[in-house]
């Protein structure tokens, strides 16, 4: 971390000690009329000895730069931009890098021309950073007023379609000085095989997520999305404006109810907005069709892809951004006050953030598509709530944000930290395609050495040892950031087993399952399974944890009805996530195991299996009437016509007139609830 951190620290703790509060910097100002109906305002920083104030210019990565806001009016026009002083510009031993400040005194410069006779007012507000050799204070903001008198010459009255574009004009203007704060200050904002909708490919295709109980998918997806939202707050694009807009609402607000509502209803609108895009993603592709993209090879290309730019883009190997020119018009928007105004306020944010927050909205909404109905309305929800609220809880107690972090080099490191989270994410949708199309290009032990190779080198930057061309360098580490590479390398180090067969139940669902491996038995085949110690039936295939298992559901009953033993349907897909976690967690449990590999025959129907049915098998679907051209699509539309759902994993034991022992069961990690359900079925098979 930068020395500013240290700096930082130190005096706020001489400052709780002395209980001195520290206001360097005062500003005063004049008009000076320099033409006809030309004037210049001036703006005059006094500046205490020692501190010093910075340039409207300031390097990406550097302090909060001097930003102007001029109220518009139709009573003036703004022409040009603020002119500043020469000032000095040196090698900043706090930032380490170069640049320009003023000390003592600076004059700021802003021509404009009248458009009135009668007497107004203009207001403005100067965002500024002021820091001495060894501390900065925080951001802060303070308002100037320029006071013009009744003229006695008249001036002549435009028309309302010239005092309109002229309104519009100085808008424009401040969003662009806006713009141009936001940038520096939030050190990296830049001014920017065939979907169907068909019943049985959603629910085929349905598998990735593995969500079966759609109230707790849906509160797991929610969980996620608020800690996405959380994480998008500590980027560069978003913490910075947390302590600014806070205090345009407190500060423009007449009274402090007034401002903690403004600041409530700006929350509100954030949640809105964002919601807005979610139910936008539902709407244009249905809740259906984004069940499609799950486990669609083309799709889980994509998304692979679309993850890696993100990853590249945190890394910072370049910036995702929108057009500037969408910002300067939603920012004109912003000025009309009212809720209207402040509704654009909000848009101007979510715009703003773009090139932070994109890549996490994207992947979130990425995670939706694979859940059904609601999911991205849920998922920009849980996103939007983490990111509204501190807006709200600040406005109403202004006093926290003394307690807040300052923006510095550690947010560029939150990108990084995230950049390496998104590849990581990314490789588990290229393994889903690998999955389905069963390649065995990207088996577990291939998985598992990239995902310790991605970690490895992200415990490797926490601890300072590789740092990247925009980080500044340090000489030391925080405790927190210690403490993450601690974990990370813990992460690492738990990983690692798995190449020899270890289960890795804490990550299970992420990478292949342990039979879609180079070595399905364990490492020079350790790993002892039940279905090696005795012939396998016919037709049947060693699955997971050994367990014999038939692909196929005519063979599967009629080795049953030879057996004598019910038959368990497994309803599974091989991208399915929950269906790996079932497989992991609670078959490998020995009472559960007893029972799968004694007492049941089990019939493993994927239903995204890719593999083309045999000419004399593709028949018409009676849900959509369209052929039925792959294996998995056949076994899903027994799912569907049968027991009326689509979602994996879904379990159904049943006997040999193909009738229901018991009550099907769906996702259960209780491993004693799912024991019982087994014995249940079995019981009622002996009857």
């Amino acid at each position: 971390m930068k020395k500013l951190f240290l700096f930082i620290a130190i005096f706020f703790a001489i400052s709780h000690l002395t209980a001195q509060i520290y206001d360097p910097v005062s500003f005063t100002t004049s008009v000076k009329e320099i033409g006809e109906n030309k004037y210049t305002l001036s703006i005059i920083a006094k500046i205490d000895k020692g501190w010093h104030v910075y340039s409207q210019n300031v390097p990406q990565g550097g302090p909060a730069p001097t930003s102007f806001t001029f109220q518009p009016s139709k009573n003036y026009k703004k022409t040009g931009s603020v002119i500043e002083p020469k000032g000095h510009e040196v090698d900043d031993p706090v930032f380490q890098m170069r640049i320009k400040y003023f000390e003592e005194k600076a004059t700021f410069t802003q021509n404009i021309e009248r458009k009135t006779s009668d007497a107004f007012t203009i207001d403005a507000t100067v965002f500024f950073m002021v820091c001495n050799d060894n501390s900065c204070l925080p951001p802060s903001e303070k308002e100037v007023k320029f006071t013009f008198k009744k003229s006695e010459t008249p001036i002549k009255k435009e028309t309302a379609e010239t005092e309109q574009q002229n309104t519009d004009l100085s808008v424009k203007d401040q969003s662009i000085t806006k713009q141009n704060t936001t940038n520096n200050t939030a050190d990296s904002v830049s001014t920017v095989s065939k979907n169907t909708p068909e019943i049985l490919n959603n629910s085929a295709e349905k598998a990735s997520s593995g969500k079966t109980a759609p109230e707790e998918s849906l509160w797991t997806l929610f969980f996620f999305s608020f800690l996405g939202g959380l994480a998008a707050l500590f980027t560069p694009c978003v913490f910075p404006m947390i302590p600014m807009t806070v205090s345009f609402f407190t500060k423009q607000s007449k009274t402090k109810a007034a401002g903690i509502r403004n600041a409530m209803m700006y929350g509100i609108f954030i949640i809105v907005i964002y919601v807005i895009l979610g139910s936008l993603v539902t709407a244009v592709f249905g809740a259906d069709a984004l069940n499609a993209l799950a486990t669609n090879v083309v799709f889980n290309i994509v998304f692979f892809l679309l993850l890696l730019v993100f990853a590249l883009s945190f890394l910072g190997a370049f910036e995702i951004v929108l057009p500037s020119s969408w910002l300067t018009k939603i920012d004109q928007k912003s000025e009309i006050g009212g809720a209207f105004g402040i509704f654009f306020m909000a848009l101007a944010l979510a715009v703003v953030s773009f090139s932070c927050t994109g890549p996490i909205v994207g992947t979130l909404l990425v995670q939706a598509a694979s859940q059904a109905g609601i999911a991205p309305i849920v998922g920009m929800l849980g996103f939007s709530l983490a990111i509204a609220l501190p807006f709200t809880l600040f406005a109403a107690f202004p006093g926290w944000m003394n307690s807040l972090p300052k923006s510095g080099g550690w947010l560029n490191s939150v990108k990084v930290v995230l950049g390496f989270l998104e590849l990581a994410l990314a490789l588990k949708f290229l393994s889903n395609a690998d999955l389905v199309l069963q390649l065995h290009l990207l088996e577990r032990e291939v998985f598992l050495a990239i995902w310790i190779a991605i970690f490895s080198v992200l415990a490797l930057y926490l601890f300072g040892k590789i740092q990247l061309s925009h980080d500044t360098p340090s000489t030391h580490i925080s405790v927190g950031r210690l403490s993450l590479g601690i974990i990370v390398l813990s992460f690492v180090v738990y990983m690692i087993p798995g190449l020899w067969g270890a289960p890795l139940q804490y990550i299970s669902g992420f990478p292949p399952a342990k039979q879609y491996s180079e070595s399905p038995n364990g490492f020079g085949n350790a790993v002892a399974q039940t279905a090696e110690k005795s012939a396998l039936p016919e037709g049947a295939e060693s699955g997971p944890n050994g367990i014999p298992a038939f692909h196929d559901y005519d063979e599967g009953l009629a080795y049953a009805k030879k057996v004598n033993k019910p038959i368990m349907i497994d309803f599974t897909g091989y991208a399915c996530v929950n269906c790996r976690k079932m497989e992991e967690r609670v078959w490998p449990d020995p009472k559960v195991l007893n029972v799968l590999n004694n007492d049941v025959v089990l019939i493993s129907l994927y239903v995204d299996d890719k593999r083309p049915l045999p000419e004399n098998e593709q028949v018409v679907s009676k849900i959509t009437g369209k052929v039925l051209k792959y294996t998995g699509q056949k076994w899903s539309e027994l799912q569907i016509l049968k027991y009326k759902t689509n979602a994996q994993p879904y379990y159904v034991l049943m006997d040999h007139n193909e009738k229901d022992l018991n009550k099907p069961s769906a996702y259960n990690p209780d491993i004693n609830a799912y024991y019982n359900w087994l014995q249940e079925g079995v019981r009622n098979f002996k009857k």
